[in-house]
């Protein structure tokens, strides 16, 4: 498969396989902070800037945006991606299988 990161034009979150886990990152310049959670119904993400949540709880597909609407105030939008196929995330495949993708304005309307 194609470089996912190169296909978006974005920049990769990295992840660890971990069921639960917080990391902070600079999006755009901006200082926020990525909680990763696995719940029995699927993958969880929440974004804060500032100690401000952004998201909260949004349930994460393959290949879906989860920001999507400007009101959030997010600098732009992430999205995971299956390098194997077309699976939804799942935290034992978050260090080799599944990739956390985000893409500066891209896909906020």
């Amino acid at each position: 498969m194609r470089n996912p990161v190169a296909l978006y034009g974005g920049v990769q979150i990295p992840l660890s396989s971990l069921p639960a886990q917080s990391l902070r990152v600079t999006l755009s310049g901006q200082s926020m902070r990525v909680d990763v959670r696995q719940r029995e119904s699927g993958l969880y993400l929440s974004l804060y800037r500032a100690g401000t949540p952004i998201l909260l709880n949004r349930l994460c597909r393959d290949r879906t945006w989860l920001v999507r609407e400007t009101y959030l105030d997010a600098p732009g939008d992430l999205t995971f991606m299956d390098l194997n196929g077309q699976s939804d995330p799942d935290y034992s495949g978050l260090t080799d299988r599944f990739v956390l993708i985000y893409v500066a304005g891209h896909h906020v309307r």
